[in-house]
């Protein structure tokens, strides 16, 4: 399943979940949930919780196409170095150690971790290490291909609802230092329209709530040769998505300043983005840059983004930017690649995030890509201010009477000679 799209049915599941209150029963409802749906192509699992000694980890559930062991089995720390691995980078596939599993016929076990990440010293003097309070085992019908992308989106929406909950509990929303929160963001947004070169650019971003978690930049070098165009769109919610944008946005304008090339760069911002915020939810990034040649060259990453859509006039087409990298934050040490895209006058780059093509009528039908491409078709001819006015009024007048709405962001890009 799509990241983005196996992030909203694990939040699915979990708002149409009863009201539970015990952490253990929830992530044993959420367990046979995933098992549930045929979309996630997991087959069984099962749940561990570590021990007040934090030496072990004690079975709690087993659902699915699993082969049942005791009841309460317990597996010692020391036994599964992996255990450490997993407090690492969150998930891992692994050889199975345990003689007593091996029996049962278990040679290949997956691990991904839930709630709250200890951090642990086997002695004063040694180095510490990680391990969470829950951890998942889940059977796929390979543990081979995109199943550990799985996992950490899995692990990492499961960390962030057990965090929200705790948060619920213990504090409201301070309205004072949100309004403080929102003048920062403000703050960091950059002016809507651009001119660089031989192209136009328009950015506007309308947060759903007092602050919001999508972002946009435009961050041109000191020689003017250069400018880079970034959007991004933190899951998480209110402040926390506001705190992730604004981490995420600086990172960025350090990294063009020492000019590290674009992928490397991706591949830092998601390492920090993994160290800074652990119990967040992940955040998607498309980066672009433009330089003042003729030829028109545009250089990008998609870490998870919804595919910009690139209309090319002399042919009137539009195509889609699809992900060359995944989202910002469930695993460290991700691999991004960059591709490529050559402007030729009146040729449009449209970049937006879910808020977008996400936005419901009152029949609770998606506004989608679909009328999107639309929308750029039948307002190709604007400049770029005029042409994201024209879709955001397309949407609001679509989802005037709709359900559900998120932050909305939208970028233009135009070549006008």
């Amino acid at each position: 399943m799509e990241q983005k799209k196996l992030f909203r049915t694990l939040e699915n599941i979990l708002k149409e979940a009863p009201k539970i209150v015990n952490d253990d029963e929830l992530l044993g409802y959420v367990l046979e949930q995933i098992i549930n749906n045929e979309e996630i192509k997991i087959i069984g699992g099962r749940l561990w919780k570590l021990n007040e000694d934090n030496d072990a980890y004690i079975l709690l559930e087993q659902k699915g196409e699993v082969e049942l062991i005791a009841d309460n089995y317990e597996v010692k720390v020391n036994k599964y170095p992996m255990f450490k691995k997993v407090g690492l980078y969150r998930s891992v596939i692994a050889e199975e150690t345990d003689e007593y599993l091996i029996e049962k016929g278990i040679y290949q076990y997956s691990a991904t971790g839930a709630g709250y990440r200890f951090k642990l010293k086997e002695t004063p003097e040694s180095e510490p290490y990680f391990l969470y309070q829950y951890l998942f085992a889940f059977n796929a019908k390979s543990l081979e291909g995109d199943l550990l992308n799985t996992l950490n989106i899995i692990s990492m929406t499961l960390n962030s609802i057990l965090r929200a909950r705790y948060i619920e509990t213990t504090a409201k929303e301070n309205i004072e230092e949100l309004e403080k929160a929102r003048e920062i963001q403000r703050s960091i947004l950059p002016e809507h329209e651009m001119k660089f070169g031989n192209y136009e650019m328009f950015g506007l971003s309308l947060p759903d709530k007092i602050v919001g978690g999508d972002f946009f930049d435009y961050l041109e070098s000191e020689d003017k040769e250069r400018v880079g165009i970034a959007i991004g769109d933190a899951a998480s919610k209110g402040f926390s998505a506001a705190a992730q944008a604004l981490y995420v946005s600086g990172a960025l304008r350090m990294g063009v300043e020492y000019q590290i090339k674009m992928t490397a760069m991706v591949g830092k911002i998601n390492n920090l983005v993994y160290e800074t915020f652990p119990y967040e939810r992940f955040v998607t990034l498309f980066y672009c840059e433009l330089i003042t040649d003729k030829k028109g060259l545009c250089q990008y990453v998609n870490a998870g983004q919804n595919p910009p859509l690139f209309f090319k006039s002399e042919i009137s087409k539009i195509v889609s930017l699809s992900s060359t990298g995944p989202v910002l934050g469930p695993a460290p040490y991700q691999k991004y690649y960059s591709d490529s895209i050559n402007f030729r006058k009146n040729d449009i780059l449209l970049l937006y995030t879910d808020g977008i093509v996400e936005a419901t009528n009152e029949k609770f039908e998606f506004y989608g890509e679909d009328r999107l491409k639309e929308a750029i078709l039948k307002f190709k001819d604007y400049n770029p201010k005029e042409l994201c006015e024209k879709i955001i009024q397309d949407v609001a007048e679509f989802s005037a009477n709709g359900v559900y709405s998120d932050d909305r962001t939208l970028v233009a890009i135009k070549r006008i000679n």
